[in-house]
């Protein structure tokens, strides 16, 4: 699969109008990792130390589908009940939207943490064809974390947070999709030396300290 999945990434030579064109783009960090690694978490501490806008692709399909009038409310929400994946292009026209509201609000909020995308080859290929020359990818944030430590966080997060999905049979579903689709991905970009990974069994304060280091070498 990452035979197939190399040759998915955009390798565009850096060229002085390339670069140029990169202070008008959205710069991009995606932020992954299995359900309850802590990435929401994790990136409202990023978003308070820098100049970060966090965009929950997650979140923004729960908004959409709970949104009166949605066309993909159905659709979204029997995807978030089987754990399964939306489809690529409603995820990216979300992000797409929520990118250009904020960057219309203030053009110096440029920078942004998309957590939870890209989930599988779909997403991946959907992104290149549809925003390769929109914005630019700077690296992959991987929470790494088991898969017993992930449930139980879930879970816990599920007597408060009102996720239908925050259930073990869903968890289990989620974790069975993210092992079989997502992981290939984060495997590409390391080969492609573009993963910073962060063991996310540890404590929120000693993962945040390890993020930080991150994020002061890279901007």
């Amino acid at each position: 699969m990452i035979g197939r999945l190399s040759g998915i990434v955009s390798q565009k030579a850096p060229s002085l109008r390339y670069r140029l064109s990169l202070m008008m783009k959205p710069q991009v960090v995606f932020v992954l990792g299995g359900p309850g690694a802590g990435k929401g978490t994790q990136c409202s501490r990023i978003v308070e130390h820098y100049d970060y806008t966090h965009l929950s692709a997650g979140d923004l399909l729960r908004e959409e589908q709970a949104r009166e009038g949605s066309e993909y409310g159905k659709l979204i929400a029997g995807c978030i009940k089987e754990g399964s994946i939306v489809p690529v292009h409603i995820t990216i026209k979300l992000l797409w939207k929520a990118m250009e509201e904020t960057m219309k609000k203030d053009e110096r909020k440029f920078h942004f943490l998309i957590d939870g995308f890209p989930r599988n080859e779909d997403n991946l290929q959907g992104w290149n064809s549809t925003m390769d020359e929109k914005a630019l990818v700077k690296f992959v944030l991987f929470f790494d974390c088991n898969r017993e430590v992930c449930i139980e966080r879930c879970l816990e997060r599920g007597k408060s947070s009102g996720r239908t999905d925050d259930n073990r049979d869903s968890l289990e579903k989620r974790i069975k999709t993210y092992l079989k689709s997502t992981r290939p991905i984060i495997e590409l970009y390391e080969k492609l030396g573009k993963v910073h990974s962060v063991d996310a069994s540890l404590g929120v304060e000693e993962v945040f300290t390890k993020v930080k280091a991150i994020f002061d070498k890279e901007g």
